[in-house]
């Protein structure tokens, strides 16, 4: 059951970049930039506590 749902999963993901892959792309670069933004959010936090 697990592996068919991962190759669901999969074929999902490449339906969706093969069908819209402007609003893909968009979704990559907003994941990168929500990681970006708590890597400075967390580094924030860490010179705070050594202050």
């Amino acid at each position: 059951m697990k592996k068919n749902l991962r190759y669901v999963a999969i074929a999902f993901v490449i339906f969706y970049l093969l069908s819209s892959p402007q609003d893909a792309a968009n979704v990559v670069n907003n994941a990168f930039s929500q990681l970006g933004e708590a890597g400075s959010q967390l580094a924030a936090f860490v010179n705070a506590l050594g202050t």
